[in-house]
């Protein structure tokens, strides 16, 4: 009997440990600003080094990202607005934070950045940062992490350092500065959306770049090859949210794949034309009537 009761603690302990462990593990990732390793996510491969994300910090980022586009910005405004987020939500667009703070940007109401509805926008709030931003003198070779400071009066001012490299890679991805270079994997894609990726692409890139909704495929059209990297990269870190399965540009594709990270293949960086491709498209309901 004594036997079997030190077997039951014996099994018991290390149960508690192992939670603990599993615990741990994740409490590191979350405060390390990175999703875990077997979960659905992305990568930005920029200069020989890959950042993961978790799949709402690549919508998010390639909103942030997108708005600075509309906004006819260097690719260095998008790096500045993805290490300030970095630090002050973790790229998560929260319904609290210090005293009054909110959204992607920790932006405080109080402080005349917009409502908590407004600045819970991802849209308005990426604005806002950036109608800050430019309005820094020199914000367009200053050191990341002061002007980042002078936007956001932070209390602690050297936090958005840490930030930088993983911001600066994101930032060249998405907005096509570093062409076929970012890819998602997602175990249990949902059901293509055409029509919700449309309205998205529609919302987050730039006017002059047109995107159509094919039915069963979206189709963009760039002004320039950098334009249209922006786009199909901004569409594959949708994957998650729209069921993307395939994104051709020129001779470059990149497949999908629910067991790991697919990477682009061809050659070649030149291309305006972006086409996107659903594997499960679900089918119109019907009007009622017919």
């Amino acid at each position: 009997m004594r036997a079997l009761r030190n077997l039951l603690i014996t099994v018991i302990l290390l149960g508690l440990l192992a939670v603990a462990a599993g615990i741990g593990i994740a409490l590191w990732y979350s405060y390390r600003r990175q999703p875990l390793p077997l979960s659905d996510q992305c990568i930005a491969r920029v200069a020989d080094a890959d950042v993961a994300l978790t799949t709402e910090q690549a919508h998010n980022a390639a909103i942030i990202v997108g708005v600075s586009t509309q906004h006819g910005l260097a690719p260095r405004a998008a790096t500045i607005a993805l290490a300030t987020a970095y630090q002050e939500s973790g790229l998560r667009n929260l319904d609290y934070g210090d005293r009054d703070s909110l959204g992607l940007f920790q932006q405080r109401p109080s402080q005349g950045w917009g409502t908590a509805e407004q600045v819970q926008d991802p849209y308005w709030a990426s604005d806002r940062f950036y109608d800050a931003l430019v309005a820094v003198p020199g914000w367009e070779s200053g050191d990341v992490n002061d002007v980042a400071q002078t936007v956001q009066r932070s209390g602690f001012p050297e936090a958005y350092r840490q930030h930088v490299e993983n911001a600066r890679r994101i930032a060249s991805s998405l907005t096509g500065q570093t062409p076929a270079s970012f890819s998602c994997r997602v175990a249990s894609p949902p059901v293509g959306d055409p029509a919700g990726l449309t309205a998205f692409l529609s919302r987050t890139l730039p006017g002059d770049v047109a995107v159509r909704n094919g039915g069963d495929r979206v189709v963009i059209e760039a002004p320039t090859s950098r334009a249209a990297w922006s786009a199909a990269q901004i569409a594959v870190s949708q994957t998650s949210g729209y069921g993307v399965s395939r994104v051709e540009l020129g001779d470059r594709s990149w497949t999908a794949d629910p067991r790991g990270f697919a990477w682009w293949s061809g050659e070649g960086t030149e291309g305006t034309t972006v086409t996107i491709f659903f594997d499960d498209v679900a089918s119109p309901t019907p009007t009622p009537g017919r």
